[in-house]
């Protein structure tokens, strides 16, 4: 059986010739390929280990579970699409809701670990039907607004929780970060997030070295003077050591705000392979189904352990796109570096540590850049948002996610936020155009038998 774990040498295995690429069965000699796999680690640094931070999970677990994630991919994509797996986002939100209910930890990877086991049941039927199911059940008008309700409905995270912490710290560390984005080229602006974590670092051990402590709210919410940055924790961490497990927890509640995510990661899934695809010059609709299916069984044993769940990474297609290497032995190479420094409770202990007004700069932007991915598949998709079939079932499913507005049905049970607003955006499109006129379904579908067809139809000058 192959499992894509061979690879022919690439030229001499230095350089790769202008215009050319190193294709996923090649590889540069081993120790570039290791430098390239430490390359990658570095790229999903920021956001993977922002993720399980924000989610109140052990970030040493995270980075371990991320390696393990991609080795599963690796294998179940038999070395054909190139990813690292890291800590998804998308479950930020639902971590805050689930916590704010009275959630635990366990609670919340219980809730995502049945998110995974739905997203892997998802793999297996577009390997069975094809990627046209997808578009029958989440057109980009239901995908794009999902999308956006969960990245805008952590807004009040940010303002209440983060940016209170220091205020004057988060605005330097946003500044910081969108000169980063917008004005660095190559491989430093897919590592901007990181490069904000530095400098939000270094800038609150400046604050607290000119001027002291700071009289404001610390993690838990209660107002006292402290250090910006206090690394006492790092101190009594130790170099070598297993990371903290714990077992799920399983409750309805948690569980049906968590669902939507699934939405969210079918779309990464097949963007992810979409994008790989094209820089390959190889067709993988073929593949879209499996990709799908290795990330929820991936999700489901990271989540059974206590940690996060992991998704496809944008940060590293960016890394590939701008070294021309898409070896698979580099992301090899890079999962074995993020298992030795899951390996490591002093690293865990620096992560943690992030002051709370670096986060609150950080989490300005991406949970505003997680939101206007919405937007990005509405655009790519040729979503047009004067026809009030899109465009009313999206509306109210914003409003809804990102005003927390909640449905009570009992004294036990209500639907509010990311998930009411989900069910919203799903049924109301559906029932909609079973109840519309022709004339205003009349839009042919974008997407009909696989990843290939997303764009068909657009004009070649839009593209540009």
């Amino acid at each position: 059986m192959d499992l894509g774990v061979r690879w022919r040498l690439h030229g001499d295995g230095r350089t790769p010739a202008p215009g050319a690429v190193v294709r996923p069965d090649e590889r540069l000699s081993w120790p570039r390929t290791f430098g390239l796999g430490a390359q990658h680690v570095v790229a999903m640094f920021g956001a993977s280990f922002v993720a399980p931070v924000l989610m109140g999970l052990d970030p040493n677990l995270a980075i371990m579970m991320s390696g393990v994630a991609t080795v599963i991919f690796l294998l179940a994509t038999r070395g054909r699409v190139p990813s690292y797996l890291g800590c998804s986002l998308s479950f930020v939100g639902v971590a805050a809701v689930i916590r704010a209910q009275g959630g635990s930890s366990a609670t919340v990877t219980g809730a995502v670990l049945v998110v995974g086991a739905a997203l892997f049941l998802v793999g297996l039927a577009v390997r069975r039907f094809g990627a046209r199911i997808i578009h029958a059940a989440m057109p980009p008008i239901v995908t794009g607004a999902v999308v956006m309700l969960i990245g805008f409905n952590l807004a009040p995270v940010t303002a209440a929780t983060y940016w209170p912490q220091d205020q004057w710290t988060a605005l330097c560390v946003m500044l910081f970060t969108g000169l980063a984005v917008v004005c660095l080229r190559g491989f430093w602006s897919r590592v901007a997030i990181f490069l904000g974590l530095i400098f939000g670092y270094a800038f609150s051990w400046l604050l607290d070295t000119v001027f002291g402590r700071i009289h404001s709210a610390d993690g838990s919410g209660q107002v006292t003077d402290h250090w910006r940055l206090d690394l006492s924790g790092v101190g009594h961490a130790d170099w070598i050591g297993l990371p903290s497990f714990h077992g799920p927890s399983f409750e309805w509640s948690a569980i049906l705000v968590a669902l939507p995510v699934v939405i969210a990661l079918v779309a990464e899934n097949a963007g992810h392979v979409k994008a790989v695809g094209e820089m390959t010059g190889d067709n993988l609709d073929d593949k879209l189904g499996t990709a799908i299916s290795a990330d929820g069984a991936a999700s489901v044993l990271s989540t059974a352990v206590g940690g996060p769940p992991n998704t496809t990474y944008s940060e590293n297609i960016g890394v590939m796109a701008a070294t021309r290497v898409y070896s698979t032995a580099a992301y090899w190479a890079a999962a074995a570096f993020a298992l030795l420094f899951g390996l490591c409770p002093k690293f865990g202990a620096v992560v943690a540590a992030i002051p709370g007004g670096v986060l609150g700069g950080i989490t300005v932007i991406l949970y505003g850049m997680i939101g206007l991915l919405g937007a990005q598949i509405w655009i790519n998709a040729g979503v047009d948002l004067r026809n009030p079939l899109n465009l009313v079932p999206a509306a109210a499913g914003i409003i809804i996610g990102v005003g927390n507005v909640s449905l009570k049905f009992t004294d036990n049970f209500s639907l509010s936020g990311i998930a009411l607003g989900t069910i919203v955006v799903i049924t109301g499109y559906h029932v909609l155009r079973a109840f519309a006129p022709a004339h205003l379904k009349s839009q042919e579908p974008l997407l009909d038998s696989g990843t290939s067809s997303y764009d068909e139809g657009q004009d070649p000058e839009a593209k540009r």
